[in-house]
């Protein structure tokens, strides 16, 4: 027993090298066969800390409030708040207050969920583990391991940190590591040269599970400085970064701050300029920072992405940040596991070899069936179905699709001896009963460990081939070997007594099927210009077979073995082809890291798929992480933007869809709300310009009304419009591309807010005039013309509402006419109107509220004028439409809508001999 004190021969910060001679690392640990003693355990705790696995801290809840609160938009709305504190419109201050808190705490909200990722992986860590101590045996809490302990480890048990088996054996299930389903035999003995540390075969790692087996280990590594804790680290160092959507709305924001701070300067200066008292130029300088502030946009753009979430949800696709719907829409490459995802993740039996011929059925075939499912440890549970690894799951299935059924029970009746899988080895056995005094051995596992055993003259170079293009056809190969033993001879002691001399009975190929909706999604993926890179733990061959099956890979297809081995260089250059797509194969948790750094660096936007512990750094790093919801850890949906409930590359596909429609839909809506803007602010220039002798035709809070009350359904509706035709038929957009752009300013400032403030500005004159009014005259409380001057302004916010119902109409489509959407598509955004339209009505009709914003019941005559102004906007819009149609259709006119800034959609009808895997 080990007892010497941890002094400075122990550095908490250095882990020992596991691989070094076991009695070396004894020597290092300062430990040995019997464990520590409790008081250098306590002593290592104090020098080491406690196993588990730390959070860095967390940013506290005020101040990512604070962060939220100070939003470019927020600031404006700020702005706009105190000034109408100043001008005592209380009232307006307190609205837009409320406007900028509920925004922020939703915002903060999503943000704080997005964020548990480390957490969870302390839940992969058992409560107490068992530790020799003392000399004995004993039940200690797994958080007090320390470096130098010795645990035992029996079946069920979650291992409770890194370390290196001195006695026995575990079959280990490292699929939260590594990403594969299969338990793998960890044997104490000496490690293999040149293999990843997570494949050393008498390694184990804290938070995997002991299947099966009995073993004692030295503990070499506990806390942040396990596998967990490396992952648990690189998860915390990958800062999530703001969505393009969020980019793009701070840089609007700041435009649209710098818009309004300049109009109210210079306009204030003017006013003052032609002789506006400086109340008056105040009052004009808050209106025109209101008028340019678009309230309802943050509301608007939170309540559409939480409608495309909802939306996705029902699709199967569980999206946990709200501005990860619009990032969809922009996605360009996606990085997707294999098995599970492209394929069943159902192991079937597929393809036969025997030495004589390729026979799927007959004797020969029967035969190796029979024996391939005999060299099994599957069980039948209680229930009647059968349990064990999906290999040889798949191998007793396949053997009674072919009429010889092995039944487990009988199968272990006639078994003498069983040399379970050796994955150094590569290779299994067992010893079965043939008849009466007779034995014979089974030997199965990978063609390379089995030939070199047969008797000489068996046909291994045909063999070989004959793995080959089963591989190459994307089945996982095992190669099935017996051996007669001779009448009444004892059972072999030892393996190596067993696997010898063996006749070659032939060559089983196992398939995970691709999912049969996968082929369809990849097409409409190269339609829509997407690129798919398979990034896999598993081999490149298999993998690459699959991506050849679901149309990976057109034109070109890139197979990268041994992707650890490739340098940021390397990487780089592949990723520059922008007509190839990789197979990355053998992949460790660094290099999907590595392939989500190397595409952001290329201005990529890209969506990565992942579904164990050891995914979670990448899926943090990826603009969009895919996270499995069946068969995923929960490490990785706590990393993930988004989860899968249905395992499925095509639900990918389809929430991409639905980001590109929510994308253009966020479009529309900003078209119509920046509609109103112009005849928001004409009225305010028309004042000031005036130096007064027109009077101010519209008030703050009819702005406000306007802004947050009568806009905000059919916005809200138009972000439920259904995609336009051919969504899914261009490339995706460059990430330099705004979600504003001039078109947009040109037609929503320009055409239809031009339009709407010549029609407002003649309704407010048709009432004046109609009442006697000239230039100059009063129309304060009191004048003769103070009830006309009411009317007019009522007859102003009246028109720039019956102008949204058109502005509405109009913003549902870009290019196309409204009669090939259809003007009764959206019910929702009939509903929209109609409220704006009785919202509006009780506005200037109902008493209390004419009152507070200072409205008056309009005549007959001005509501038939105001109410034909939603087709002449419209009908404007749609003739400016159907000319820009009419130029696209010309020689030299606007380029084709399948392109984007020049970058040509890919084709989706390549060559399939162009698809070929180079080398």
């Amino acid at each position: 027993m080990a007892d010497a004190a941890a002094g400075p021969d122990l550095a908490p910060d250095v882990t020992p090298d596991p691989l070094e001679p076991l009695p070396l690392l004894r020597r290092e640990l300062h430990t040995g066969p019997l464990g520590l003693s409790s008081r250098e355990a306590a002593r290592r705790l104090a020098v080491y800390g406690p196993n588990e696995v730390r959070r860095a801290a967390q940013r506290s809840v005020l101040r990512e409030l604070g962060r939220q609160l100070v939003h470019p938009l927020a600031l404006l709305l700020w702005a706009a708040a105190a000034l109408a504190f100043v001008a005592a419109i209380d009232v307006l201050g307190w609205a837009i207050v409320a406007v900028v808190l509920v925004n922020a705490g939703f915002a903060l909200v999503q943000e704080r969920q997005a964020e548990k990722a480390v957490e969870t992986l302390a839940r992969y860590l058992p409560a107490r583990a068992r530790v020799v101590r003392d000399g004995r045996p004993q039940h200690v809490p797994a958080r007090d391991l320390v470096p130098g302990d010795l645990v035992v480890l029996e079946e069920g048990d979650r291992i409770p940190a890194d370390a290196r088996l001195t006695e026995g054996g575990i079959e280990a299930d490292l699929s939260m590591l590594t990403g594969e389903s299969t338990p793998v035999e960890r044997l104490a003995g000496p490690g293999l040269q040149a293999v990843p540390v997570l494949q050393e075969p008498n390694l184990v790692f804290s938070g995997t599970s002991a299947t099966g087996g009995q073993a004692r280990a030295i503990v070499f590594a506990t806390g942040d400085h396990t596998e967990l804790g490396r992952i648990a680290a690189l998860s915390q160092r990958t800062r999530r970064e703001p969505s393009p959507l969020e980019k793009q709305v701070k840089k609007v924001a700041w435009l649209i701050a710098a818009v309004a701070v300049a109009m109210g300067a210079v306009f204030l200066v003017t006013g003052v300029a032609v002789g506006l008292p400086v109340t008056d130029s105040l009052m004009f300088a808050i209106g025109l920072l209101v008028a340019n502030v678009p309230e309802g946009l943050l509301p608007t753009i939170t309540l559409a992405l939480a409608v495309g979430v909802r939306a996705l949800a029902r699709q199967g696709a569980v999206i946990k940040r709200l501005s990860a719907v619009e990032t969809l829409g922009s996605t360009n490459v996606i990085c997707t596991d294999k098995t599970g995802t492209l394929t069943r993740n159902d192991m079937l039996l597929h393809g036969l070899w025997t030495p004589e011929d390729l026979a799927q059925t007959g004797p020969r075939s029967a035969g190796l069936v029979r024996a391939a499912a005999l060299c099994t440890t599957v069980t039948r549970e209680a229930d009647g179905r059968l349990h064990g690894d999906p290999t040889e799951l798949a191998l007793v299935e396949g053997a009674d699709r072919h009429g010889v059924p092995v039944e487990p029970a009988e199968r272990d009746a006639g078994r003498r001896a069983c040399f379970r899988f050796d994955p150094r080895l590569r290779l299994m056995s067992v010893v079965q009963a043939s008849g009466p005094g007779r034995l014979r051995v089974i030997a199965k596992g990978a063609p390379e460990a089995v030939l070199p055993l047969l008797a000489g003259g068996e046909p291994a170079a045909k063999a070989r081939q004959a793995a080959d293009a089963l591989a190459a056809d994307g089945m996982r190969v095992l190669a099935v070997a017996v051996r007669d033993l001779p009448a009444d001879a004892a059972v072999p002691a030892r393996r190596q007594q067993a696997e010898q001399g063996l006749h070659l009975l032939g060559l089983v190929g196992l398939y995970d099927p691709p999912r049969p909706e996968v082929a369809a999604a990849v097409r409409r993926c190269h339609e829509a210009g997407l690129t798919v890179h398979i990034v896999t733990g598993d081999n490149g061959a298999t993998a690459a077979a699959i991506a050849r099956a679901v149309g990976i890979g057109v034109p070109r297809l890139q197979v990268i073995a041994q992707s650890e081995a490739v340098d940021d260089h390397h990487l780089d250059h592949l990723l520059r082809q922008g007509d190839t797509e990789i197979v990355f194969a053998r992949s460790s948790p660094e290099t999907k890291l590595k392939v989500a750094d190397a595409l952001r660096s290329h201005g990529q936007i890209v969506a990565m798929t992942g579904d164990g512990v050891n995914d979670a750094p990448a899926l943090h790093r990826a603009h969009i992480g895919v996270a499995m919801g069946r068969s995923g850890t929960d490490v990785a949906r706590e990393a993930s933007t988004m989860v899968l409930t249905d395992d499925n590359f095509a639900t990918i596909v389809t929430a991409i869809e639905s980001g590109r429609r929510v994308y253009d839909n966020v479009r529309k809506f900003i078209v119509y709300i920046f509609a109103h803007l112009t005849p928001e602010v004409v009225p305010f220039l028309v004042f000031a310009l005036s130096g007064g002798a027109v009077p101010l035709p519209l008030t703050v809070l009819q702005i406000l009304a306007i802004d947050l009350g009568t806009e905000t359904l059919p916005a809200l509706a138009l972000g439920r419009e259904r995609a336009e035709p051919g969504v899914m038929s261009r490339p995706p957009r460059p990430s330099s591309q705004g979600v504003i752009n001039k078109d947009m300013l040109v037609r929503s400032w320009g055409w239809l807010g031009t339009v709407s403030a010549v029609l407002v500005m003649t309704a407010y004159f048709y009432v004046l005039w109609r009442a006697g009014w000239h230039p100059g005259d009063p129309t304060g409380p009191g004048t003769p013309l103070h009830d006309a001057y009411l009317t007019a302004t009522t007859a102003t916010f009246a028109g720039i509402v019956t102008c949204q119902v058109g502005t509405a109409v109009a913003a549902r489509t870009d290019h196309a006419a409204l009669r090939d959407i259809g003007f009764f598509t959206n019910p929702l955004l009939l509903a929209g109107i109609a409220f704006e339209l009785a919202f509006t009505a009780a506005l200037v009709y109902a008493p209390p509220l004419q009152h507070l914003f200072g409205t008056a019941a309009l005549p007959p005559d001005v509501v038939l004028l105001i109410a034909a102004f939603p087709p002449l906007v419209w009908g404007t819009d749609e003739f400016r439409r159907r000319a820009r149609r009419r130029r696209s259709r010309t020689p030299g006119g606007t380029p084709c809508p399948h392109t984007t800034g020049g970058i040509p959609a890919r084709s989706p009808s390549a060559s399939p001999a162009e698809a070929r895997p180079s080398s």
